[in-house]
């Protein structure tokens, strides 16, 4: 990444500022280091619509919508997962745009992935997409890590990047 996560932030408070969108974030592994790194920009008020930290799956699937079959099926640490999360997001605040984060910031691997794994969930009302990440270091640095990436992800859908069906 180019970018800050908080020069990353600011350009996408400017950007949805100046395109009269809002964004929500759902956020796992990150646990609202997204939205409190968009909260702290100047501004962030006029685009920030609210978050969900969703740490536990019955977060995920009764605040944000994730089918539980799916995460049965594949675990909370999956693309699919994420770009539920971020629809469920964007639909639970009211938001046009919404970004969220899953993964693993360790010690431990946790369903079946390693340390390091990070999905990262955009949506829009015209569909979603996830990417995949495989960070390295401690704890705080992949979280870090994700927090920057998923920045970098919003400011990209809000520059106009079309969104790829989910991988």
């Amino acid at each position: 990444m180019s970018r800050s996560a908080s020069e990353a932030a600011a350009s996408a408070v400017e950007l949805a500022i100046d395109q009269r969108l809002t964004v929500a974030t759902a956020e796992s592994l990150t646990a609202g280091l997204v939205a409190a790194t968009l909260a702290d920009t100047p501004g962030a008020s006029g685009m920030l619509q609210g978050g969900v930290v969703a740490y536990q799956n019955s977060v995920k699937e009764g605040v944000l919508g994730v089918p539980p079959e799916l995460l049965s099926a594949v675990g909370s640490v999956d693309a699919q997962v994420a770009a539920a999360m971020a629809d469920g997001a964007r639909l639970a605040c009211g938001a046009d745009l919404g970004v969220s984060t899953t993964g693993v910031a360790g010690p431990l691997p946790h369903d079946g992935k390693p340390v390091g794994t990070v999905f990262i969930g955009v949506a829009t009302a015209s569909g979603s997409a996830a990417y995949s990440y495989s960070f390295e270091g401690d704890r705080p640095g992949i979280r870090a890590q994700a927090t920057a990436a998923a920045l970098e992800r919003l400011l990209e859908c809000l520059v106009g990047s079309d969104l790829p069906h989910v991988k």
